[in-house]
């Protein structure tokens, strides 16, 4: 049993075939899938989603969606935490964070919205999906100020990065760029980290494993890039397998746990664990 941490399957993309696309996902091995919202306008279709599929969501502010966010989108969303507060599938607050990678985005406005969120975070007992680029430090920073646990998604920073999350109780998430080669910084961390801060995730129909990648030539050309989806998982989770010589049930097993010690109401939406 798999389970991707971090899926937008309310993305755009999936449009034409979504219902195919989680079935896929399914067949592959994929028991569940966390939704994050980015904006207000999603929360709903995730939540909508989450219950039918039998996944779970996270309500968030992305921080690429800050530019165009107010304070009300921050009452929107303390609203919305609120109402569904007893949901057992809304497991988490996300995905906010920083991003320092994209240009053109207000340092300053980002991290108005993500120390509210991390309050908010706090006030409904959730942990949080960070969206961690070229911030790792920043984001720390703030987690020792304002503490909440949760999954550091797509993380791609430092060994002693990476060691200071954990500490804090985040687990991190590996996803499509451990496939690439020359990916040697994830692929390092993927390898040497503790398995128990390890978990799995796609962010579909983002960050696309080697195999469905094009580059920019061989699209010129008329090559066309992969969709990447969740059924891609457990392809993925392959490669963590042998980056660390382990067999792909036990890897199964321990990234299932690790994400419900992420998430904790994910136990209860789950068949039982593999015991450790």
């Amino acid at each position: 049993m798999w389970i991707d941490t971090h899926c937008h399957l309310d993305a755009a993309e999936f449009e034409p075939d979504r219902k195919a696309v989680r079935s896929r996902a399914a067949a592959a091995g994929v028991a569940h899938c966390v939704l994050p919202a980015v904006a207000p306008a999603n929360f709903e279709t995730v939540r909508a989603l989450a219950h039918a599929h039998g996944d779970s969501y996270a309500l968030g502010i992305h921080p690429l969606y800050t530019g165009a966010a107010t304070d009300d989108d921050l009452v929107l969303l303390d609203r919305a935490l609120a109402a569904h507060r007893d949901d057992p599938r809304l497991v988490a607050v996300g995905e906010i964070g920083l991003d320092f990678f994209v240009p053109g985005l207000d340092a300053g406005r980002q991290q108005h919205f993500y120390e509210a969120q991390l309050a908010l975070a706090q006030r409904y007992a959730l942990p949080v999906l960070l969206h961690v680029r070229r911030s790792a430090d920043a984001l720390l920073k703030q987690l020792r100020r304002t503490p909440v646990a949760g999954i550091a998604h797509a993380f791609n920073g430092s060994a002693q990065q990476a060691a200071e999350f954990v500490r804090l109780g985040f687990r991190l998430g590996f996803g499509g760029t451990l496939t690439y080669e020359r990916a040697l910084q994830v692929r390092r961390l993927a390898r040497e980290l503790p398995l128990a801060a390890i978990v799995l995730e796609t962010d579909a129909p983002d960050i696309p494993p080697h195999w469905l990648y094009r580059t920019a030539g061989e699209r010129a050309t008329g090559s066309a890039q992969g969709r990447n989806e969740p059924a891609e998982l457990p392809r993925i989770a392959a490669v963590l397998a042998q980056l660390r010589g382990l067999g792909v049930e036990e890897l199964a097993a321990a990234t299932s746990r690790n994400a419900c010690d992420a998430l904790p109401r994910l136990a209860a939406l789950l068949p039982p664990l593999t015991p450790p």
